[in-house]
């Protein structure tokens, strides 16, 4: 896959995340090179998929 990135100007307020997925990326800025991997060590019967888990709220 091919991706051309033309950066402009760029002002992250804030950001409010609820849940995390088992494979997940947040990136706020520059990156030259992103490189993702995935192993798993189990055997593939006890892998459980389930709902997403959310984040305890501040405050």
């Amino acid at each position: 896959m091919n991706l051309q990135v033309i950066n402009r100007e760029l002002s992250v307020g804030s950001i409010d995340i609820a849940g995390v997925a088992s494979s997940s990326l947040v990136l706020i800025g520059d990156a030259d090179i992103i490189q993702l991997t995935s192993a798993f060590d189990t055997p593939p019967e006890s892998l459980i998929i389930g709902p997403f888990v959310p984040l305890t709220p501040k405050g």
